[in-house]
Parts: structure tokens; C-alpha cells; sequence
């Protein structure tokens, strides 16, 4: 089918940012004395949003202060290198102007800090996206894979769950989708592996920008 709205997750569907995200991790550790992680290790930490990200990255028994510790400096120095090794996926503006000519409206949601999410939308997306919002909690709207973000984008835009079909690359996407009542493309290029997305339910997992242009237009 055609869908008239197309909600997108941001990290590891849209943009590659798992690089700038290290540099933030390791940068915080560093400065407050705690050993830096992998590559390997922030991707596995990524998808429930940064605050999560901090808590998993932190050596185990650390206490809250001085997880807010780590946290406030890697937000302050995330918000000032959130782009400075990130890169867009191949085919993503191609994918955005697909579906744009046939006029299917398009969305982001992410877990991300929102000054982070319109940062880079700003930077790699200007004018392509009709609606961006990053984490809202301070407003009552809990992070995904709650469906309550999901559910704000369909009633600010009058769609019905039916018309809407949710984009992203993780077992907390494919959650959300569930958990919102509306239809889940999984992307397969993003933070997680193939195996990883089947056993955690997907569904529809893509592994083109075409295919994924092909699913949302029908």
C-alpha cells in the first residue's frame, strides 16, 4: 500500500552518527577518569536514548552523581561535535524525495537529545523532513519504544495508524512499531545486525534505499 505519512528514526537509519557518538562517550570517560569503550561497545550501548547511552557506558557500580557527572560533559561536548564524522546513508535523499513528489508527508523521531536530532536535521536534511523531535520527556511524551511519540506525530498530522508506517533499525523500533499500532520497515544497514532484527520480530526488513522507497509507496 501507499502510505501517507512516513515516521523515521534518526541513528542508524537516516545518519551513520555512531562515530561522533564514541568520541562523546570516550571524551566524558576520559575526563572523569574512567577507561574508554569500543566502537563496538557504544554501538551495542545505542537506541534508548543518551542518558541510557551514559549509564551503559560507565563502568558498573558507578554511582549517580557521578553518572550525571559524564552525562553533562557528554553533553556538552556532543552538542558542539554531533557532526563532525557523521555521514548521511547512501540513498536516504533519494528516499526523501521519492517520497516527497508522491506527496507522503515525512517525520522524525529519535531518542536522541531533540537540540541533537535538529542539529542534524538542520545540517544533512534542511527542508526535508515536515516535522523533527527528539526526545520530549520533559513534556510528558516518553521515549520510544513507548508509543506515545509516535501517537503525537499521527494525531499533529490527522492520520490514521493504517496511512502511517514507521522507519528504523533496532529491536526498539521494531517495538515502537508494535507498540504504536502502525506498520514497521526495518532498515538493515543501521546499528544492528540482520539476525539480531529477525529474532527480535521484524517483520520487513530492507536492504536498499529502493526497496525501502518501493515498501512505503507501494
Amino acid at each position: 500500500m501507499s502510505y501517507k505519512l512516513a515516521i523515521f528514526d534518526l541513528d542508524g537509519t537516516l545518519l551513520n552518527t555512531i562515530r561522533d557518538l564514541a568520541d562523546s562517550v570516550n571524551y566524558a570517560l576520559e575526563k572523569n577518569g574512567f577507561p574508554k569503550r569500543t566502537l563496538e561497545e557504544v554501538t551495542k550501548f545505542v537506541g534508548n536514548g543518551i542518558r541510557k547511552l551514559v549509564v551503559r557506558a560507565v563502568p558498573k557500580g558507578t554511582d549517580e552523581h557521578m553518572t550525571d557527572v559524564v552525562f553533562e560533559d557528554f553533553k556538552e561536548y556532543y552538542g558542539k561535535h554531533c557532526a563532525d564524522k557523521t555521514e548521511k546513508y547512501p540513498g536516504i535523499d533519494y528516499v526523501l524525495d521519492s517520497l516527497h513528489k508522491e506527496r507522503c508527508r515525512t517525520a522524525v523521531i529519535s531518542n536522541k537529545a531533540d537540540y541533537a536530532v535538529k542539529i542534524l536535521c538542520d545540517d544533512f536534511f534542511p527542508g526535508k523532513f515536515d516535522a523533527v523531535y527528539g526526545e520530549r520527556e520533559s513534556m510528558g511524551i516518553k521515549k520510544k519504544p513507548d508509543p506515545q511519540a509516535v501517537l503525537a506525530v499521527l494525531d499533529e498530522f490527522k492520520t490514521d495508524r493504517k496511512d502511517a508506517v514507521y522507519i528504523g533499525d533496532s529491536e526498539v523500533d521494531i517495538a515502537t512499531a508494535k507498540n504504536a499500532g502502525v506498520d514497521g520497515i526495518i532498515v538493515s544497514w543501521g546499528f544492528r545486525e540482520k539476525e539480531i532484527l529477525i529474532q527480535n520480530g521484524a517483520e520487513c526488513i530492507v536492504d536498499t534505499s529502493q526497496e525501502l522507497v518501493d515498501k512505503i509507496l507501494g
